[in-house]
């Protein structure tokens, strides 16, 4: 059982599926820096200093000291409950600006690396399917071709 595990878990693809998963963890943790110390102070200014992090509802005020909350963390301290759709919209915002990443970045590979160019295609005489113009027998129909 023991090598049966070993071979499973040192597979080529199980191990670039796990260095995937750690570099995206490093890559999140990039790009969430980049919105927070980078994107949103710029957003702050243009918006007058507002922290979208500080955007929430009281659902239900908080037993130790009753509403309204100046910030999150006081409501969170009086034991509030709270909407926090600011914090949503900085989740959504770090998303979006992952994406955008992610997009330039393959674009930029794909770049680098053009596809390799298709196959030259035949019909088969027999069928009409169209294979590849070095196949000797059609895999559909399976007429030989001359």
């Amino acid at each position: 059982m023991f090598q049966d595990f070993k071979k499973f878990a040192l597979r080529g693809n199980v191990v670039d599926l796990a260095v995937g998963v750690i570099i995206g963890g490093a890559f999140g943790a990039v790009v969430k820096s980049v919105v927070d110390d980078i994107i949103m102070p710029p957003v702050g200014v243009l918006t007058g200093g507002v922290d979208f992090a500080n955007f929430f509802v009281v659902l239900k005020d908080g037993a130790k000291t009753p509403g309204p909350y100046a910030t999150l963390e006081l409501a969170k301290a009086a034991g509030a409950s709270t909407l926090r759709y600011g914090l949503f919209l900085n989740t959504i915002l770090t998303f979006l600006i992952v994406a955008v990443v992610v997009f330039f970045l393959v674009r930029a590979v794909n770049k680098l690396y053009p596809p390799a160019p298709a196959p030259a295609m035949k019909d088969c005489p027999k069928c009409t399917k169209s294979i590849p113009d070095k196949a000797s027998k059609c895999p559909e129909c399976t007429a030989e071709l001359a």
